[in-house]
């Protein structure tokens, strides 16, 4: 993930030519050798440490962008605002929601900016269906579904990674793929009011892993250790508008791949969006409610922020595509002073949803949010 945010800082003048800073990357703090050589094999000029508190140390920074593991989220990102500097972080920002408002308080005490790394809401379609949604296109919302499934930890042989160790990821697929699913559930139909959950661990061990192993290596025949958290999240979602969702999350989905989306229904139309076919919407508007019928919109110039990536519609966005829109975001945000896209603040109403759904698993009731 640092990967993509280095890459989008250095295209972002590339589709935003007005953009208000044009960024130089200077500096990569990574624990990993092999990390630190990939980024001076790649960027010019560019400082490497092992320590990222030396790279706060320099005099030269404004922006920082947070991409390690979870457990770092908290300590950094805290250091990052009270040093003065901008945020760039990714979810879930923190390991619990305390770690998350945390940093979210440690930003406004600062004055500085942030942003999130909920990338799925900036796809053009998306924001086109956060649009039609808000206004009142399909009438009254009455039902969103929203799923994010993958196949990440489906092999029972993969790597026991960071990621299923609570003390470095804090939870399993409810800090990974929930905190998505929450962000766009709430992004599109507003505040949910309280809800109810159950999860599933379906992979209890996994081969031990040597260094710092991704949750998409493959371990052998040797030693294995415990998976510490869950692989599934499913939750009935009560929205204060009175809408009811659905939300179900997994990293054990065979056959998924990035089975990524939403459908939502209203009185008076409905849409649905899968991320694997990022550029399309399919919509049902203006039509009798009953014996309706859905249509594939491509997206097109008009829609969100195609037109700063490609001249005409049908020709999709990729997903690094949707990174550089959030830096974009950020950069407008600092040069206004006024935040724009997601922010920690947007990570922290997940947080709270995710912490609702694990207090709702142990009680085995509805909880507030």
């Amino acid at each position: 993930m640092g990967q993509v945010h280095a890459r989008a800082w250095s295209r972002l003048r590339q589709h935003y030519p007005d953009a208000p800073f044009r960024p130089e990357l200077v500096a990569v703090a990574d624990p990993s050798a092999q990390a630190r050589d990939l980024a001076l094999a790649t960027y010019a000029d560019v400082a490497t440490y092992e320590d990222w508190r030396e790279l706060l140390a320099r005099d030269d920074l404004d922006v920082v962008s947070m991409a390690g593991p979870n457990a770092l989220h908290h300590e950094v990102g805290v250091a990052v605002a009270e040093s003065g500097r901008h945020l760039w972080i990714e979810k879930p920002a923190g390991r619990r929601l305390a770690e998350t408002q945390a940093i979210a308080d440690a930003v406004e005490t600062a004055g500085v900016q942030s942003a999130a790394g909920f990338n799925y809401r900036n796809a053009p379609a998306v924001e086109w269906a956060r649009e039609l949604v808000r206004g009142g296109r399909l009438g009254q919302v009455q039902t969103v579904e929203v799923r994010f499934l993958a196949d990440y930890a489906a092999h029972p042989d993969g790597g026991l990674s960071w990621r299923f160790i609570d003390e470095h990821a804090g939870s399993g697929v409810l800090g990974d793929l929930v905190s998505h699913a929450a962000d766009l559930a709430c992004h599109l139909a507003g505040e949910v009011a309280e809800l109810v959950a159950d999860e599933g661990r379906f992979i209890t061990e996994r081969p031990l892993v040597a260094g710092a192993g991704s949750h998409f290596a493959r371990g052998g025949d040797g030693e294995r250790g415990r998976v510490e958290n869950e692989d599934y999240v499913g939750a009935l979602l009560r929205f204060a508008s009175g809408a009811r969702g659905t939300l179900a999350a997994s990293r054990t989905a065979v056959g998924e791949q990035c089975t990524y989306g939403f459908s939502v229904h209203g009185s008076a139309g409905a849409l649905e969006w899968d991320f694997r076919r990022m550029g399309e919407l399919r919509v049902c508007l203006d039509q009798d409610p009953q014996d309706a019928a859905y249509r594939t919109v491509y997206v097109d110039r008009n829609h969100g922020e195609t037109a700063a990536f490609q001249p005409a519609g049908g020709i999709a966005l990729g997903y690094d595509d949707l990174k550089v829109i959030e830096a974009h975001r950020l950069a407008r945000s600092i040069a206004a002073d006024q935040p724009e896209g997601a922010t920690i603040h947007d990570a922290v109403r997940a947080a709270r949803l995710a912490q609702a759904m694990a207090t709702s698993v142990s009680t085995r009731g509805w909880t507030p949010c």
